[in-house]
């Protein structure tokens, strides 16, 4: 281009049409770098800012919402991690609609959101639906508002089986299974369920129960045996769990700013911003959470590993 400007006319020379044109040309391409450049500056400040907040850190208040069935997600753990020492995130409010997950994926969850409530303050707004590995994450803030009619606690691990034997025998099929040891691949719907299968799988569930158990004490400073008496299986009501304690109280997300305004001195007309979304395949989660909540109970030989999931029956 700079060879091009070199060629430019004199401006004192006398007008001619072939000037005229050199000089039209040479400004369309000005023209078109010019906005060349201010486009390719606008897109890099774009760019950059998700990972910069516009280069300039801007103070905000956290929000995370948690969906359908709680799975461990390495992103989402590593975004977590991240928010302990963001000194612009003053507060982490949580959004949570759902049924529990994993075990696994509830215990991860748990533990990332207590490392950020170790440096700054956590409020969960629970919709619909925060039971099991739901209210796992729920019990990880410091308060915990609730709808009404919401539903909420099923504390507790759930394991399942079947056996099909004898339905195999009756059409000529008889399973066989060589195995190291007895125990191996126990439960396992092919081959009966023994009592010594029973009790170390039972003591496996009892081992897990006691960790949520432990976790729900904790957090809502039960004792031991009211912690035991409140996480028996059942799911609560909004209302229910105020009067056990599960919860701090009824609202929503006005309520849960007041808090942090009132309690922990938050400036609450700081924006709102989402740090992740636990959907990070949205469209298998929804169908994985639709089936689940649908399946049959053999269908669901075919889940690996403890979960903690609520299901209501249909």
């Amino acid at each position: 281009m700079d060879s091009e400007l070199k060629k430019q006319p004199n401006p004192l020379e006398p007008f001619s049409f072939e000037n005229f044109i050199e000089r039209r040309r040479l400004r369309r391409k000005l023209i078109f770098w010019r906005i060349t450049g201010i486009i390719f500056f606008t897109l890099l400040v774009l760019l950059l800012l998700p990972r910069t907040d516009g280069f300039i850190s801007k103070n905000h208040i956290a929000t995370l919402t948690i969906e359908n069935v709680i799975l461990d997600d390495h992103k989402r753990n590593k975004i977590l991690s991240g928010l302990v020492d963001d000194n612009s995130a003053k507060a982490l409010i949580l959004y949570i609609n759902s049924p529990g997950g994993t075990v696994v994926g509830g215990e991860a969850l748990y533990y990332n959101l207590r490392a950020i409530g170790e440096k700054k303050p956590i409020v969960a707004v629970i919709g619909d639906l925060a039971t099991s590995a739901g209210y796992m994450a729920a019990i990880a803030s410091d308060q915990i508002y609730a709808r009404e009619s919401s539903i909420t606690g099923s504390i507790g691990v759930i394991l399942q089986t079947a056996s099909i034997t004898g339905l195999l025998e009756k059409i000529g099929i008889k399973a066989k299974a060589i195995k190291s040891s007895e125990l191996k691949a126990q439960p396992n719907p092919l081959e009966p369920f023994s009592e010594d299968a029973n009790k170390v799988t039972q003591e496996l569930v009892a081992d897990i129960y006691g960790m949520f158990v432990d976790m729900v004490a904790d957090r809502r400073k039960f004792t031991k045996e009211n912690a035991l008496r409140l996480a028996d299986g059942r799911v609560y009501t909004g209302r229910q769990a105020l009067k056990n304690g599960l919860i701090d109280g009824i609202g929503g997300e006005k309520e849960a700013l007041n808090w942090l305004k009132n309690k922990k001195n938050i400036n609450i007309k700081l924006p709102l911003k989402p740090i992740v979304s636990l959907n990070r395949d949205k469209m298998i989660r929804n169908l994985f959470g639709g089936i689940i909540q649908k399946i049959k109970f053999y269908d669901r030989l075919g889940l690996d590993g403890l979960i903690s999931l609520w299901q209501p029956l249909l």
